[in-house]
């Protein structure tokens, strides 16, 4: 395939996001790549598409930069771009969980490669603990794991009560590309959780390299793929279709702007319902043409995409 899809993080100190994030846009569009890049004091997190010479020569520049030393880009082949725009934002967090205060570079959970799970997950005094939200979860999971009933993980901090009878037991995190865990692992630490480990490069990794075995489902991704087979071990459908509950794991986000529920729907019931999620959604007055797939562009709020148009060169340290 011509392209790829990049989906990476790092947690490091940047000294000046602003203008990191002007010098990261122009190289970005230099080499005509399509994504969400989320810049932030504590580090970068972004997942991008684009041709496969373009994205090589990304991973060579960021990863010459000594701040980013560390990053890992979990590399799947596309046959185009997964995304419409290009869009690079400063906030405060690169995951946005409302713990600010947390730094994990000075200390999170044990990494886990995907093998070293693998071999840890069944074990007696483990569990396993989804720290995404329950759309992604519901579509995919692994085998036996602790479930969260949250919309937004930004609400794990207060589901942590609820994770008290497992403070004798190791916990394993896990999320789809590793940023959530790194955060999560370390507020499970500060809350008196001793042994906290976190699956490295996330259910993302684990299907590269560990063939994604145990994996039920598929996992949700936040690009227009929407959703991607993990599992090659031993694949399982565990969702249902959202309207007439048979097996289905095809993902797409209500056409109805105003719900935009994230749902499984089978093939026959979006479009029998028009990409809505019910009757009611698909006679909304505003619902969104659906085309198939069931993937809607977010709005751009007039953020735009052209600004710094000036090559980009590297900063002299």
């Amino acid at each position: 395939m011509d392209y790829l899809v990049l989906l990476y993080y790092c947690y490091t100190p940047i000294e000046n996001p602003e203008q990191f994030r002007e010098e990261h846009h122009r190289l970005c569009l230099s080499l005509n790549l399509l994504g969400r890049i989320i810049v932030a004091s504590e580090g970068l997190n972004g997942t991008v598409s684009g041709r496969r010479a373009d994205c090589e020569q990304y991973m060579r520049l960021v990863k010459a930069d000594p701040r980013f030393a560390t990053l890992e880009f979990k590399v799947e082949e596309a046959p185009a771009h997964t995304f419409q725009k290009l869009h690079v934002r400063v906030k405060p967090e690169i995951v946005h969980v409302g713990l600010p205060h947390i730094k994990p570079y000075e200390r999170t959970g044990i990494h886990l490669s995907p093998t070293e799970f693998r071999d840890l997950k069944d074990q007696d005094d483990v569990v396993v603990l989804d720290v995404r939200s329950d759309y992604e979860h519901n579509l995919g999971r692994f085998k036996n794991a602790i479930t969260l009933d949250i919309e937004n993980f930004r609400e794990f901090p207060e589901k942590v009560q609820e994770l008290k009878q497992f403070k004798d037991k190791k916990v394993l995190t896990y999320c789809t590309g590793g940023i959530k865990c790194e955060k999560a692992s370390a507020f499970l630490l500060e809350q008196g959780f001793e042994n906290v480990y976190q699956l490295h490069g996330g259910i993302i990794k684990y299907g590269l390299e560990a063939g994604g075995e145990d994996f039920e489902g598929k996992c949700y991704v936040f690009d227009g793929r929407v959703a991607v087979d993990v599992n090659s071990v031993n694949p399982s459908v565990i969702s249902q279709c959202h309207h007439c509950h048979t097996p289905s794991d095809r993902m797409v986000n209500c056409a109805n702007p105003h719900c935009n529920a994230h749902i499984p729907l089978c093939e026959a019931c979006g479009q029998q319902l028009a990409g809505a999620c019910s009757t009611t959604c698909q006679e909304h007055p505003d619902k969104r043409p659906y085309d198939g797939t069931g993937a809607y562009p977010k709005n751009s709020n007039n953020y735009n995409p052209e600004q710094g148009l000036l090559s980009y060169r590297a900063p002299v340290r």
